[in-house]
C-alpha cells in the first residue's frame, strides 16, 4: 500500500515522526564552527558516532513508518470487514423481510381464493336448488294442468257422451212415436 494511498492521519503522523528524527540527527550534527576545531580528531569520531546514531534512529523511524503502515491496513482491512458483515446483515435482513412479505401475500391470496371457492359452492348449491325447485313447481303446474285438461277432456267427453245419448234417445223416441203413427 502507497503513503498516497494511506489515510491523511497516519501519513501526517509518519512525516512528523520522521522529521523529528531529523531534526533530532541534525541538531545532534550541527555544533558551533568553533567546537568543532577545537576538537578536530575526537571530534571526528564523535560525528561518526552521532551519525551511526542517526543513521540508526533513521532505520527505527523506517521501522516505526513500516509498522504505522500496517497498523493502518489491518485497521483498513477490520473496517472492511465490518463494513462486508453489515451489508451482508442488511441483505439477509431485507431478504427475510421480502420473503416475509411474499409468504404473507400468497397466505392472503389463498385465503381470498378458498372464500371465493366457498362462496361459488354456495351459490352453486344455491342455484342448483332453485332450479329444482322451479322444475318440481314446472312439473307440479304441468301435472296439474294435465289433470285439468283430462278432467275437462273427460267431462266434456263425459257432457257429449250425455248429450249423444239424450239425442240417441230423442231420436229412438221420435223414430218409435213415427213407427207407432204409422202401424196405427
Amino acid at each position: 500500500m502507497s503513503q498516497s494511498e494511506q489515510p491523511p492521519k497516519v501519513s501526517e503522523q509518519i512525516e512528523r515522526q520522521a522529521e523529528k528524527a531529523g531534526r533530532q540527527a541534525e541538531q545532534r550534527v550541527a555544533k558551533p564552527y568553533e567546537e568543532v576545531r577545537e576538537q578536530v580528531a575526537p571530534a571526528l569520531s564523535d560525528i561518526l558516532g552521532r551519525a551511526e546514531r542517526a543513521y540508526a534512529a533513521y532505520l527505527e523511524a523506517q521501522k516505526e513508518v513500516g509498522k504505522a503502515y500496517r497498523d493502518s491496513e489491518l485497521e483498513a482491512e477490520k473496517a472492511y470487514k465490518e463494513n462486508e458483515q453489515q451489508a451482508r446483515s442488511a441483505r439477509d435482513g431485507s431478504i427475510r423481510q421480502a420473503l416475509k412479505i411474499r409468504d404473507e401475500a400468497v397466505n392472503k391470496a389463498l385465503k381470498a381464493r378458498d372464500e371465493a371457492i366457498v362462496l361459488a359452492e354456495q351459490s352453486y348449491r344455491k342455484a342448483t336448488e332453485q332450479a329444482e325447485k322451479a322444475y318440481r313447481d314446472s312439473e307440479q303446474r304441468a301435472k296439474n294442468g294435465c289433470d285439468d285438461g283430462i278432467r275437462q277432456a273427460l267431462k266434456t267427453y263425459e257432457g257429449a257422451i250425455a248429450q249423444a245419448w239424450k239425442k240417441r234417445e230423442g231420436t229412438i223416441e221420435q223414430s218409435w212415436k213415427i213407427y207407432a203413427k204409422e202401424t196405427e
